[in-house]
């Protein structure tokens, strides 16, 4: 497709498939697979594969009735799409053990973004080194985004400080920002902004756990009432 076609656009919820899609074709792609269907893939992911289909038609990928699709350029065409075709600048805000968490971890470096600083407002937290990161003060934060082209913002701040960070880096000019606090952030229009919340995130394993205790509890008292008949 040439660069100056007009591309639809692609729906939120496909966007968030796309990074699945991407591991586990890279994985594939490692373990010297040429091609998969839609169906493989739907299976690896967990999703129908007409979804998948969708999804990929998006990019303009099809596939080849009989032989699938090609990993090699599903992964390339992926990536292109992600924005991953280049690196990107971010910055953390908040030097606590999150922060320093995700300072520390090697997954940003191998996927294309660079962590150009780590800032808190602390004194006795500024300028120690965190994964080869100085953290510096909060209030470095616009010099550091305008000089290194930073567009990218990471909050890992306690809840209480989320809004003042994200002010923050909108004001410095990041447009968007990842919001690991357990409350929502108030941003203007066309700042983009996610948010992951790991008690969420549990509370969606505990109603699939309860699910199951339910379902369980259901088929005992089917198959006991099924035995107790049986033997009346």
């Amino acid at each position: 497709m040439s660069p100056h076609r007009t591309r639809r656009r692609i729906p939120d919820a496909t966007v968030a498939r796309l990074p699945i899609y991407l591991q586990l074709l890279t994985e594939q792609l490692e373990r010297e697979v040429a091609n998969i269907s839609s169906d493989e893939l739907a299976s690896l992911a967990a999703v129908n594969a007409a979804k998948v289909r969708k999804d990929l038609s998006y990019m303009g990928s099809y596939g080849t009735r009989g032989v699938g699709y090609d990993v090699e350029y599903l992964v390339y065409q992926i990536r292109r799409e992600l924005g991953l075709d280049h690196e990107w600048s971010i910055v953390i805000l908040g030097a606590g053990h999150l922060g320093q968490a995700l300072t520390g971890y090697g997954g940003f470096s191998e996927r294309g973004y660079s962590i150009e600083g780590i800032f808190d407002i602390d004194d006795q937290k500024v300028d120690v080194t965190v994964g080869g990161v100085r953290v510096r003060h909060l209030d470095e934060l616009p010099q550091i985004v305008a000089q290194r082209s930073v567009s990218i913002g990471v909050i890992a701040t306690p809840a209480d400080s989320a809004q003042d960070a994200a002010d923050r880096l909108v004001k410095s000019g990041v447009t968007s920002i990842l919001n690991f606090a357990p409350v929502v952030v108030n941003v203007p229009l066309g700042i983009s902004v996610r948010r992951v919340d790991l008690s969420v995130e549990l509370q969606i394993l505990s109603y699939h756990e309860q699910r199951r205790l339910t379902a369980a509890a259901q088929l005992r008292a089917v198959t006991g009432d099924s035995l107790g008949n049986a033997t009346a």
